[in-house]
């Protein structure tokens, strides 16, 4: 069976998945979450630490460890990957951590193999399991992050030196205090070129139907607010503001 022309990749349905791949990929070389972490005890300095997709830390993984365990709190050692730390028994098994870098591989290869489609209908297709595959891979990552943080919080070591801590629940974002730590996370390089691949997937899916390449997109943009008001029915479209053929197509 014949593949699609060389032509054919110019056109975003099947340029976007490609560089979303390349996109995936890249991220994997960089944190996914990072957290900075204040405390009296370094009065003049900001901890920061880096999470990957795949068992690895980077940053102060030390001094935030030794800060934690005030607390009786601690993060999943990566025990699978190198570089590595002395395991805690205290710290909680987190073994899917190691099958992170499967899902964005995973996700990369169905993008080239959609672009790969060798027919229009086999492309609109691939796009559509595409992106409700990985909204779902992904939404369950973040679901079992989220649990696995909880899980940390709800496992405190009862012999800690600062007794009393109440379980707590740290967030994927922002702030949060605990005794004497206060601690604020966000995403890191890696997160923000995966919702950067996601959206690109997203695009592809809307010009599933069309032909438009890359030169185009000026004028699509141009022509969006037209093609949104006829769309939701706002207005009346006369014909000098017919939306673009190529984002209707």
């Amino acid at each position: 069976m014949d593949g699609p022309r060389w032509s054919e990749f110019g056109q975003l349905r099947r340029l976007l998945p490609l560089l979303a791949a390349a996109l995936l990929l890249v991220a994997l070389l960089l944190p996914m979450w990072r957290i900075e972490m204040n405390a009296v005890q370094y009065p003049n300095e900001t901890l920061q630490l880096g999470l990957y997709a795949y068992p690895r830390v980077s940053g102060d993984y030390v001094e935030i460890s030794r800060l934690n365990q005030y607390i009786g709190f601690y993060y999943p050692d990566p025990v699978y990957w190198q570089p590595n730390y002395e395991a805690r028994l205290q710290a909680i098994d987190v073994p899917e951590w190691s099958f992170g870098p499967l899902a964005f591989i995973g996700v990369a290869a169905t993008g080239v193999f959609v672009a790969l489609a060798p027919t229009v209908t086999k492309l609109r297709r691939g796009l559509n399991a595409q992106l409700l595959g990985t909204l779902l891979v992904f939404g369950v990552m973040m679901a079992d992050i989220q649990y696995r943080l909880y899980q940390a919080g709800h496992t405190l070591d009862p012999d800690a030196p600062v007794m009393g801590v109440e379980p707590f629940t740290p967030p994927l974002l922002g702030s949060y205090s605990v005794a004497n730590i206060t601690s604020y996370s966000s995403f890191g390089a890696g997160a923000y070129l995966t919702i950067l691949a996601i959206g690109l997937l997203v695009v592809a899916w809307l010009a599933r139907n069309s032909t438009a390449t890359v030169r185009d997109v000026p004028d699509i943009l141009r022509g969006l607010p037209d093609w949104v008001r006829d769309r939701a029915g706002i207005g009346v479209t006369t014909d000098s503001q017919e939306p673009d053929d190529r984002v209707s197509r």
